[in-house]
């Protein structure tokens, strides 16, 4: 995905106008069409330019800066907006040893699953990576999608936890972030009292 992609995907996060994003970066007339020209990727934004309008969608400017893939950081941005462009097509999982048994133990070296829904009729292909903090980044990933899934988090803390990504990390929830990225339980109580209730719900009263 595109700079000028990731730009307007955050600025609709923040419910932001183009011509609001413009004046926050100090732009001066033609204000929309410029913002405009930055989206569609008609006109690439400088370092500087990038740098405020990462200050302006309050953002960690990793997330909307182009990448290259040289590291492990990187890596993990194009993985999040792979995940954000194509929903459900990567599907990053924990790996769990077998206890005192070795891959030599056995001529049998394949990596076995569940058939069920969650898993594609054919045969999917993975890789390992041996890249400690990348490994490590992952497994941070996989908790925060498990929460997701589980409904502990919404799908905006979720969003908001990956582009403000890394300083958003927390150890799997046992740390406080640089960046705190989870809504105030109070503010998530309401948000849910705000919303229809169920068939199932409404039956049970």
């Amino acid at each position: 995905m595109n700079t000028g992609k990731k730009i307007q995907i955050i600025r609709k996060f923040r419910k932001m106008r183009q011509e609001e994003l413009g004046e926050l970066i100090g732009l001066e007339g033609g204000i929309q069409p410029r913002i405009a020209q930055y989206e569609t990727g008609y006109r690439m934004p400088g370092d500087e330019i990038l740098q405020k309008i990462a200050e302006a969608l309050n953002v960690n400017p990793l997330a909307i800066r182009p990448v290259q893939g040289t590291n492990a950081e990187e890596l993990m941005q194009i993985f999040f907006w792979l995940e954000e462009e194509k929903p459900g097509v990567i599907h990053p999982f924990q790996l769990t040893r077998f206890p005192n048994e070795r891959c030599n133990d056995s001529d049998d070296v394949n990596i076995y699953y569940h058939d069920n829904d969650s898993w594609p009729a054919k045969n999917p292909c993975g890789f390992w990576l041996d890249y400690g903090i990348l490994n490590d980044f992952i497994r941070e990933w996989i908790y925060h999608q498990q929460e997701l899934s589980e409904g502990k988090i919404s799908r905006e803390e979720y969003f908001e936890w990956k582009i403000n990504w890394p300083y958003t990390c927390d150890d799997c929830g046992k740390r406080e972030p640089k960046f705190s990225w989870r809504k105030p339980k109070e503010e998530t109580e309401n948000e849910s009292e705000d919303k229809p209730k169920s068939k199932t719900a409404r039956k049970k009263k």
